[in-house]
């Protein structure tokens, strides 16, 4: 499994949002964008080719962000995409890059929960 798919899952795992949905080999984490908050669907069993749920780093790795779960979200392609285009640029410091950083840490520690019972994902990123 690669490291951006073990990181998406544990993501996604340790939000509240997320609920482990259906049976093997169907099984889904089904959940809501830290942005926008847009229903979200990640198999559990098998690789997508095409996903539309991304590992947002609330800090980008770019400026120092690291991949431990307090630095990791799920956010839908568009949402982190834009993200992206519209902070990355402005860096630690500015005034809005800060903002935004304070809030999804902030979101994203309301959502933090332990991982479900019966989901085997290896060991912790971090």
């Amino acid at each position: 499994m690669s490291r951006a798919r073990t990181l998406l899952l544990w993501a996604a795992a340790t939000d509240r949002t997320f609920r482990l949905m259906g049976e093997r080999p169907e099984r889904r984490l089904e959940g809501k964008c830290i942005h926008c908050r847009r229903k979200l669907a990640i198999a559990v069993d098998r690789d997508e080719r095409h996903p539309t749920a991304t590992v947002e780093h609330i800090v980008p790795r770019a400026h120092g962000g690291t991949d431990a779960l307090e630095n990791v979200a799920v956010a839908c392609r568009r949402c982190n995409g834009a993200k992206g285009i519209r902070l990355d640029p402005a860096g630690p410091g500015h005034p809005t890059f800060d903002r935004v950083v304070a809030r999804l840490q902030a979101e994203r520690a309301k959502r933090r929960r332990p991982p479900p019972e019966g989901l085997d994902l290896g060991p912790e990123p971090g």
